[in-house]
């Protein structure tokens, strides 16, 4: 067997693909607990410790295992949409290829700690060491903190890596429904205390995990959320939504949501993406049934735009007989913009989406204002974006349409994700949705 075929065939042991498996396991408990209902700080402060515990100490192989499992048991979701295209069979493929890219992601980072420590040339920092111990076995203690300080370094940029424009995954939100905050120099300062403790080989080291609690949000007076702010919540699944005879009954639901909030005297209603299934501006009878009642009541609601012979995914925000169109600014890869070179995209484009445009976005995030509070307006995936928060908006209001992900655990991956950014971000985030619950978040706690 040549060596090659040797270290291949490393990868493939039993220990290795469990233990890549436990590390993955761990680090998404906390996401599928909170799917089924279970949120509990402490128990997620104890995966999140023990994810990052395993994974520092772990092995290249290891590392690579536990990428590979990270990419299924956090984005297994990405592929379900394809069912709704009609490419069914495509599904368990999508799953390995997002697998396998965040496979060779972890491998890639644990080999360059690996090629660090075989290059640091450091003396042993003992003094008088036998002449029995060679350099090698002497400065070993030093190669293996290197080693653990530059894995550590790795998980502190990983969030950084965003293949094919798909920025979901970062280490650090593990955390957000725990004891430990989620600023980056709060999870530098976990990773440091793991590696003093794997170094040392002291479990008091943990301690100074302590420093990473949240001390401060304990001061933060928080601004009661507006209770005349209805979040709507639809479920009318992708197929039916976008079948001709029944257009009219959504338009009816539609209209009947604005009109209860109307009556029940609500200044602000807040409707799903696209829940309108048309270009909505070439629409003049809906446009003005909409116009009128927002003397009444504001209208946020998501529907197509035509700009042209540029489609758009957009939000309309109807106040005072009048109307502004927000479209988005980050696009779904592959959903409403092809990441991949033009020759491969068109190519893609034909075969799964019969030849459709990729949608246009616009160039910065829009903000309006209703009542008196300017509100920074996304779409579904890019509420999810770091691009979205630039300066720190206060108020956001976030439209999606869970229908091509659900059943999954998508729509909880991305509460957790919208948490995430109203922690670090102080972000009121007002969230209507398609097939999955909606809900307000304020300062990282969902409150209504």
């Amino acid at each position: 067997m040549s060596l090659y075929n040797k270290k291949f065939k490393a990868y493939f042991t039993t220990n290795k693909i469990t233990r890549g498996f436990l590390v993955a396991l761990l680090s998404s408990g906390a996401m599928y607990l909170d799917w089924f209902g279970f949120v509990n700080p402490l128990v997620n402060t104890i995966l999140g410790i023990l994810t990052f515990y395993l994974l520092l100490q772990a092995d290249r192989k290891i590392w690579f295992w536990s990428g590979f499992f990270i990419g299924i048991l956090w984005f297994w979701w990405i592929s379900i949409s394809f069912k709704s295209y009609g490419f069914a069979w495509a599904t368990p493929i999508g799953i390995l290829i997002t697998a396998t890219i965040y496979g060779v992601i972890f491998l890639f980072l644990a080999s360059v700690a690996d090629y660090a420590s075989k290059l640091a040339r450091l003396k042993p920092s003992v003094p008088n060491i036998p002449s029995s111990f060679s350099e090698s076995e002497a400065s070993a203690p030093n190669k293996m903190l290197l080693t653990l300080i530059v894995k550590a370094i790795a998980l502190l940029l990983l969030s950084y890596i965003h293949p094919l424009g798909f920025d979901w995954f970062k280490p650090e939100l593990i955390f957000t429904n725990s004891y430990i905050s989620i600023e980056k120099w709060q999870f530098a300062l976990v990773l440091a205390s793991i590696v003093l403790t794997l170094y040392k080989k002291q479990l008091l080291y943990l301690l100074l995990i302590l420093g990473a609690y949240p001390y401060t949000s304990h001061f933060h007076k928080e601004e009661a959320v507006d209770p005349t702010i209805e979040v709507t919540n639809f479920h009318i699944n992708v197929i039916d939504k976008w079948k001709p005879e029944l257009q009219q009954k959504h338009i009816n639901s539609v209209f009947s949501s604005i009109d209860k909030a109307i009556k029940d005297k609500k200044s602000i209603v807040i409707l799903p993406e696209s829940i309108f299934a048309l270009f909505l501006n070439r629409q003049p009878v809906l446009m003005e049934g909409l116009q009128q009642r927002s003397y009444k009541i504001d209208i946020v609601l998501g529907a197509l735009y035509l700009d042209g012979k540029v489609p758009r995914n957009s939000t309309y925000i109807f106040s005072k007989g009048d109307y502004k169109v927000a479209n988005k600014v980050v696009l779904v890869p592959f959903g409403e913009a092809n990441p991949l070179p033009k020759f491969m995209s068109s190519w893609i484009n034909e075969l799964f989406f019969d030849g459709a445009p990729d949608y246009v976005a616009d160039k910065e995030p829009t903000d309006y204002t209703l009542h008196g509070k300017t509100y920074r307006n996304a779409i579904c995936y890019e509420a999810c974006s770091e691009t979205l928060y630039k300066g720190s908006p206060k108020n956001m209001i976030v439209i999606s349409n869970d229908g091509w992900v659900v059943p999954s655990i998508e729509p909880t991956q991305q509460k957790i994700l919208l948490q995430y950014y109203s922690k670090k971000y102080g972000t009121t985030i007002y969230h209507s949705i398609n097939m999955s619950k909606s809900y307000i978040i304020q300062n990282g706690k969902v409150v209504k």
